[in-house]
Parts: structure tokens; C-alpha cells; sequence
């Protein structure tokens, strides 16, 4: 049996970048940086450790972050490890191991803490009508589960933005 499955927490250390590559697919790439907190046995100090990752996410996914995310935006990205390599133009191969993103959740509030800069569009705002579920802190949830990168024509449910509610 095999795994390979990433989970991670933490903020966007610099906002999306979304290109179309030449089949049309959206691909949105950004990083994300987790904080390790542990105290030190032999001198009982607090330590940490910060963790940058590289996630790569396809589709509506990826021009749904493209669209929400920013710099310092707060998310859960679930997926799983890719390790890439190709020869730089000094002749050295090089790799780069990405998180390919399969579910992504919005951490952050509408509105919270996150200031877009005065280019942007303003955040989309909470619609009145809507009806949080039950649980207490949830945030909208965005797949792409059992969908394939190199698949051109994907068979996947259509998520339009104005259901997205936040």
C-alpha cells in the first residue's frame, strides 16, 4: 500500500500567480509558510521553525485562488507531494518538490485582516440570506478530487463563484 497525501496550515507568503497554459487550463502557484512551535528539552526555551512549501493548484480551483487569495491569506491545503527536475541553463539538473493542491479551505473571514491593495476588487461580501452550517469556525470547502491535470477536457462539476457564500 502506498501514500502520499499533504495537509498543511498556514499563510501565503506572496499572492497567486494564475496562468493559462496552452490546453486552456487555469494553474495558480503561490507558497505557503508554516510555523513549527516546540520548547527545547535541555534549555526548556521555546523554539521555532518556519516551513515553506510551494503548491500548485488546476482548474476553477486555481482561478479560485487566483480570485480570494492574497498575500498573508490564512488557508488548509490538502493534496499530495510532486517532485519535478529539469536542467537549469548552467547545464546542473535541479528539483523542486510542490504540493499539488486537491482541496484548498478559506481560513480567513470576508473582510478580516486581509487589506487588498487599492487595485483590487473589493472582497466579496457575506450574502445576507446565507445560513452558516451548525458547526462552530467552518469555511467553504473547494475540490478538485479524481481530477486529472493532463485531462483537457474535464468532466468536473462547474463551482460558480456567486455560490461560493463568503
Amino acid at each position: 500500500m502506498n501514500l502520499n497525501k499533504v495537509m498543511i496550515i498556514g499563510n501565503l507568503t506572496r499572492d497567486p500567480e494564475v496562468k493559462t497554459i496552452p490546453s486552456g487550463q487555469s494553474v495558480a502557484t503561490f507558497g505557503v509558510a508554516t510555523n513549527r512551535v516546540w520548547n527545547d528539552p535541555q534549555t526548556g526555551q521555546k523554539q521555532e521553525r518556519v516551513e515553506f512549501h510551494n503548491v500548485v493548484m488546476w482548474r476553477r480551483l486555481a482561478e479560485i485562488c487566483g480570485q480570494y487569495l492574497r498575500k498573508g491569506s490564512k488557508v488548509y491545503i490538502e493534496g499530495r507531494l510532486q517532485t519535478r527536475d529539469w536542467v537549469g541553463q548552467d547545464g546542473v539538473k535541479r528539483y523542486t518538490t510542490e504540493i499539488i493542491g486537491e482541496n484548498m479551505i478559506m481560513l480567513d473571514r470576508a473582510g478580516a485582516g486581509n487589506t487588498a491593495p487599492a487595485t483590487q476588487a473589493p472582497a466579496p461580501s457575506v450574502d445576507e440570506s446565507f445560513t452558516p452550517p451548525p458547526q462552530e469556525n467552518s469555511a467553504p470547502q473547494v475540490s478538485t478530487d479524481n481530477i486529472n491535470p493532463e485531462d483537457t477536457n474535464p468532466s468536473e462539476e462547474e463551482i460558480k463563484v456567486e455560490n461560493i457564500p463568503f
